[in-house]
């Protein structure tokens, strides 16, 4: 019996979704690690606005919501909040990520997650025909197009940046 790391399993989820044709994108593995957004992007070859970071907010209440952006930007907290309906926002804690994703916080996907989240794509991300986002682990990264996001995670398209 092979014990197989949390991370590794959702990696797998994540390629089964891809290969039942359920989610039409692209599993890649650069051969380097990739933890930051400008690792990534050297390791492709690509701009870091290709690269879009999936981050998990919540508010007061345990609500959460999935912003989508462009590796360059930062999330406007006020906007986000705003679009989802929600007070204040915060980061989410990586236990919290895990535990709604299925992912480790750093090599979360936009698409794919164990819950049904709320997503908001930010509108520059839409601006490229394909974009990397986390693929379930460190050294995995997700090749999707913005259209993708969208419809897999039943995304808003909405300007949440600064």
């Amino acid at each position: 019996m092979s014990h197989q790391p949390a991370a590794d399993m959702q990696a797998t989820s994540l390629a089964r979704s891809i290969d039942a044709g359920e989610i039409d994108a692209e599993i890649v593995a650069p051969g380097v690690p990739t933890p930051t957004v400008s690792d990534a992007a050297h390791a492709l070859g690509v701009s870091e606005d290709q690269i879009v970071k999936s981050l998990l907010f919540a508010d007061r209440d345990g609500h959460n919501v999935l912003a989508v952006v462009t590796g360059s930007a930062r999330v406007n907290r006020v906007k986000l909040a705003t679009s989802a309906g929600f007070g204040k926002v915060k980061l989410a804690d990586p236990d919290v990520v895990l535990a709604c994703t299925g992912y480790p916080a750093g090599g979360t996907p936009p698409v794919g997650h164990r819950e049904r989240l709320r997503v908001i794509v930010d509108r520059g991300v839409m601006d490229h025909e394909v974009v990397f986002g986390g693929g379930g682990a460190h050294d995995l990264l997700l090749r999707i197009t913005p259209a993708e996001i969208v419809r897999c995670a039943a995304a808003k398209v909405d300007d949440i940046v600064e």
